[in-house]
């Protein structure tokens, strides 16, 4: 009995699998997102103060298709905060803001009709102050290393979470695909205890006091530089720009006219280098591809 119980189990799992993919085949994950309906801010109410409480679930997609055909142990996935959360009215997540994962387990389909296999970990969301919240795949558990892993079949453009892990789902034959586009839900690791301070808006109605010369100095300072924003895949890497470092990618920053040089930096990646020419109140955006280093 136990035994078929088991067969029945597998076979809808693979079942969910296939019908997954001829979805996904069919219709292109950025069409199937733009067709769900706009998301709604939440807004979460918390006993215990100022607190982002464990569980707190919160909505995400991926920015890029992973697949267990080329993806590696270590690799960096990012995904995109879908909806505003905020605790007891203070925004703390925006719309638009990135969360990261860790591929902790990948291999492309075998010979003999084996199916690959890929195993995805959470790991945080950026906050509004660029503080880190830790994530979990599940509702349940504790989180942390294996606990926070999520492998599952895709159904539209929602990803199947199962109440245990790790977990592997084989394909018969095939590789496990997360497309760009499909949703998903995570859970906040344990309380996190925030600054309010942290979270407010400058005040507008207190005006530093300056000088006419000083005023005009920085002015003519803003008049006379650029905006520049880069982002990379993977994220997170260093960026320096003329050998000094100015932030994580993705970020922005004004640089001054005139030549420059810029260095994406990340451990086990080729660095990434563009010159590029500054003009007054221009915006420049580059966006680098980071190539991996080959392992003997």
């Amino acid at each position: 009995m136990k035994r078929d119980t088991f067969l029945v189990v597998t076979l809808l799992l693979l079942t969910i699998s296939f019908v997954a993919q001829s979805q996904t085949s069919s219709a292109p994950a950025d069409k199937q997102a733009a067709a769900q309906p706009a998301a709604v801010p939440t807004n979460v109410t918390s006993a215990k103060g100022f607190v982002l409480e464990d569980a707190t679930p919160l909505k995400l997609r991926f920015n890029r298709t992973v697949s267990s055909a080329d993806a590696h142990v270590g690799d960096t996935v990012d995904f995109e905060v879908m909806q505003d959360l905020s605790v007891n009215g203070t925004l703390v997540i925006p719309k638009g803001g990135f969360a990261f994962g860790t591929v902790t387990e990948a291999q492309p389909k075998r010979r003999m009709a084996r199916g690959g296999k890929l195993e995805i970990n959470i790991d945080y969301v950026k906050l509004l102050n660029s503080e880190h919240a830790a994530l979990r795949a599940v509702k349940g558990g504790s989180g942390g290393g294996h606990t926070g892993a999520m492998t599952a079949g895709i159904v539209a453009t929602g990803i199947v979470f199962f109440p245990a892990a790790p977990f592997f789902l084989f394909m018969h034959g095939k590789d496990i695909t997360m497309p760009k586009g499909a949703e998903f839900t995570a859970y906040v690791i344990g309380d996190m205890k925030l600054d309010i301070a942290k979270f407010q808006p400058p005040s507008p109605s207190v005006e530093p006091q300056v000088s006419v010369a000083a005023s005009g100095a920085s002015q003519n300072a803003i008049a006379t530089s650029g905006k520049v924003s880069v982002e990379c895949n993977p994220p997170g890497a260093d960026i320096e720009v003329d050998g000094s470092f100015v932030g994580n990618a993705p970020s922005e920053f004004q640089l001054p006219e005139g030549d420059h040089t810029v260095v994406v930096k990340k451990a086990g990646f080729k660095d990434w280098e563009r010159k590029l020419k500054v003009s007054a109140g221009n915006n420049v955006h580059l966006s680098a591809e980071l190539e991996k280093i080959a392992t003997p």
